[in-house]
Order: C-alpha cells, then sequence, then structure tokens
C-alpha cells in the first residue's frame, strides 16, 4: 500500500510517511481501527477512516480535476473544494470527517497525500492551488 511519495506500511509502529501536496509539510498517519490518525509534528489530528472511500467515491462521480482548497477548521472552506465536501452536511456522514473539535480542519492538506500514495487519486504539488482527481 505505498508508493514513491510515501514510506511505511500504515500502522501505528510503522506509520506511513507523507509530505503535504506543496512539499513544505511531513507528516505521519496511521489507521487505527476506524480511525485514521494523523500526526503533525506534536499535533495528533483524527479523520474517520471511511473518508477514503467516501472522498474515492465522490472524485469519481465529479469526474475531474477538483481543487483541495485546504484550510483550518475556524476559516470557511472554499465552495467547490475537497474541504467543503469534508465539512458539508451533504456528504455520506453528514459532516466533518475530521473527528476532534477544533483541529478538524485541514483535511485536504492531509488526506489526498495518502489517497495518492495508496494508488486512488492523482494530486498536483504546486506551491499553491493544488487539485486532485480519482484514478
Amino acid at each position: 500500500m505505498t508508493s514513491p511519495s510515501s514510506q511505511g506500511s500504515g500502522t501505528r509502529d510503522d506509520p506511513w510517511r507523507l509530505t503535504t501536496p506543496s512539499g513544505k509539510g511531513e507528516y505521519q498517519m496511521y489507521r487505527d481501527g476506524d480511525a485514521l490518525v494523523c500526526q503533525v509534528g506534536s499535533t495528533t489530528l483524527g479523520y474517520q477512516w471511511r473518508a477514503i472511500e467516501d472522498l474515492h467515491a465522490m472524485l469519481k462521480a465529479y469526474g475531474d480535476w477538483m481543487p483541495l482548497g485546504s484550510a483550518d477548521e475556524q476559516k470557511p472552506a472554499a465552495e467547490g473544494t475537497v474541504e467543503a465536501w469534508a465539512r458539508s452536511a451533504d456528504n455520506p456522514v453528514g459532516g466533518w470527517y475530521g473527528t476532534k473539535k477544533g483541529l478538524r480542519g485541514r483535511f485536504a492538506n492531509y488526506v489526498p497525500p495518502l489517497m495518492e500514495a495508496l494508488g486512488l487519486a492523482e494530486v498536483e504539488h504546486g506551491a499553491r492551488n493544488n487539485r486532485m482527481r480519482a484514478i
């Protein structure tokens, strides 16, 4: 389940080692039951594991590149972005995929590189305004 852009097997003892779409940040992720744990420095974020399958299905149905639009929880997400979808009452979980109040944002910064590493999506890696699409 790894690609040239990641290392690790996705367990707590051997997490995926990833970089943000812009390439400026490094972080680790691993699956813990139904949770996706994201370690960014000393900060731990959590997302629902099902977000991987749900986002892949949404991107497949969308059929084109979608802007990432990463934003902190306290900031609004731009409409039509992966970040907005991950917070929307219209997504399959009816709201946030992030599990820790105050740290539920930045979904579009951390989940897309994992999907790319798992072979489920293509992600652009420019300095800003990156997009992704399902494969």
